[in-house]
């Protein structure tokens, strides 16, 4: 029989993670449940051992560094990752797991946003904020990934094993969902239903610091997966504001013959060649990439074996 791991990574959800657990057992009563709790207060730990699930700590704060040491220890043909803050209905479990364990899939995700999320959601800014992210990496890394953020995810083996977690926070899904799409992993989204937190649990989102590092990380990793894009665009900008400095000083010669502004020519020069050496790092690092990716590639093969 294939093994299915339940991973619940939690922070003061003592309200909900009974529940979460009770239901997640009744959908899949074959899986091994593991809660790993992230420096919680309000004896979610305890709670989660009573219902019965496998309780780890991970003393370090944030959900990167959860998810980081739950794909390290746990071993496990399927991998279904779920928040501790009943949500997410168990109801999609099932489905989910079939798709990676007999459809082959590497990462199926809950898509949130295709169904109950906007109308259950009350944060309006969290709204527009998925909608953001959604749209920046679908047209920077050519995709249509309809929900980049869910944290209701299904997993192969090859995926857990093989993803580099570096994100510390709640940033991870946006790591994955771009390495996935980088690396040619085979993703499929089902729409799942959504349900806000119940009163008196309270969300660890905060909009404003935790949508930054979320545009940061989209930022960086778009610097490392496609560097000849990223630095085309620098080079752009770069040869658009030599332009400017350089048309009053060609149309002032053009005019008199002179150049009364010397040190505007300069400046323009220099900005156009520092555009000129961003494209060419551009190139240098794309080249890198594509030689990463074939290695990534000889990796995976080494990890089925």
């Amino acid at each position: 029989m294939n093994k299915i791991a339940i991973l619940i990574p939690c922070y003061n959800e003592s309200l909900t993670i009974k529940k979460v657990i009770e239901d997640y057992r009744e959908a899949l009563p074959e899986a091994e449940i593991y809660v790993y709790d992230n420096n919680s207060s309000d004896h979610t730990d305890e709670i989660a051992r009573e219902a019965g699930a496998t309780v780890r700590y991970e003393h370090r704060q944030g959900k990167g560094n959860v998810i980081r040491t739950m794909f390290r220890e746990i071993d496990a043909d399927c991998y279904l990752m779920i928040d501790g803050d009943d949500t997410y209905p168990a109801e999609n479990a099932r489905q989910m797991c079939d798709l990676v364990l007999e459809g082959g899939v590497d990462m199926v995700i809950g898509d949130r946003l295709s169904s109950t999320y906007f109308t259950e959601n009350k944060r309006p800014f969290h709204n527009t904020g998925n909608r953001v992210v959604r749209g920046l990496i679908n047209h920077l890394f050519k995709s249509d990934v309809r929900d980049i953020m869910t944290g209701y995810r299904a997993f192969s083996r090859l995926f857990v094993k093989s993803f580099p977690v570096l994100s510390k926070g709640f940033e991870i899904e946006t790591e994955m969902t771009i390495h996935a799409l980088d690396k040619n992993f085979y993703l499929k989204e089902i729409p799942v239903t959504y349900r806000d937190r119940p009163e008196g649990s309270v969300s660890k989102l905060n909009t404003v610091s935790d949508g930054v590092k979320v545009l940061k990380t989209i930022a960086t990793l778009f610097r490392d997966y496609k560097p000849y894009s990223f630095f085309t665009v620098i080079m752009l900008l770069c040869e658009l504001i030599a332009l400017i400095f350089f048309l009053p000083v060609l149309a002032e010669y053009i005019k008199t013959g002179l150049v009364l502004r010397f040190p505007t020519l300069i400046v323009a020069c220099i900005v156009a060649v520092i555009g000129i050496l961003m494209w060419v790092c551009g190139i240098i690092l794309s080249v890198l990439v594509k030689k990463h990716r074939q290695l990534f590639e000889l990796y995976l093969n080494s990890i089925k074996r």
